[in-house]
C-alpha cells in the first residue's frame, strides 16, 4: 500500500513540475523601464568588477579611467531615461495573456 502511494505521489509530482502550460509562448513583456533597470544593474556590476580588476593590477591607469568614464556616462544616460519614464508613470510590468 505504501509503495502504491509513493508511486502515485511521484507521478503527481512529475506531472505538476513538468506539465506544459496551455500556451508555452506566453511570457511577460518587459517594459522599457524594466530593461533600463536591468541595464543599470549590469552597468553597476561592471563598475564594481572594473574597480576590483584595477586594484588587482589588471588595468593601467589610462585604461581604467577610460573604461570607468564610459561606464559612468552610460549609467548617467540610463538613469536619466529611467527617471524620465518614471515621471511619466511608465514604470510597471505588463504581461501578455
Amino acid at each position: 500500500m505504501g509503495m502504491i502511494a509513493g508511486v502515485a505521489l511521484t507521478i503527481a509530482m512529475f506531472l505538476y513540475m513538468f506539465w506544459p502550460e496551455r500556451n508555452p509562448f506566453v511570457q511577460a513583456d518587459k517594459t522599457r523601464a524594466d530593461y533600463l533597470r536591468e541595464r543599470k544593474d549590469a552597468i553597476y556590476e561592471n563598475l564594481r568588477d572594473l574597480n576590483f580588476e584595477y586594484r588587482a593590477g589588471k588595468f593601467t591607469e589610462h585604461d581604467y579611467q577610460e573604461q570607468r568614464t564610459g561606464l559612468e556616462d552610460e549609467a548617467a544616460r540610463v538613469i536619466a531615461e529611467l527617471e524620465s519614464l518614471e515621471r511619466r508613470g511608465e514604470f510597471g510590468r505588463r504581461s501578455r495573456a
